[in-house]
């Protein structure tokens, strides 16, 4: 797979030990992948990542993953975290403390 540059809209920076990962995911949509730089038991040294999101270039729009091969619905930037495009499922006294 080819690593690639994030969107220049991606507006998050990532969080401390962790740093995003780009790859093609199809003809117009990038796989945006949050890495991991811990060491665990389980990779044996190896890479850990979580996938953040896709972003469609031909549309300009990101999309929250359903799992790390499948596209979701397509979310505002602004409605994301840096560590995922999930969108979140927040209560009303929640959605304050959250804003």
């Amino acid at each position: 797979m080819t690593e690639l540059e994030l969107p220049v809209s991606f507006t998050h920076e990532p969080p401390e030990g962790y740093s995003y990962q780009v790859r093609e995911h199809k003809r117009n949509v990038l796989a945006i992948w949050l890495r991991h730089h811990y060491d665990y038991v389980y990779s044996d040294g190896g890479n850990v990542a979580t996938i953040w999101g896709f972003y469609d270039t031909k549309k300009k729009q990101y999309h929250s993953p359903v799992n790390s091969k499948t596209i979701g619905l397509q979310v505002e930037i602004s409605n994301t975290t840096p560590y995922t495009a999930m969108p979140l499922n927040l209560n009303g006294l929640q959605q304050l403390l959250y804003a």
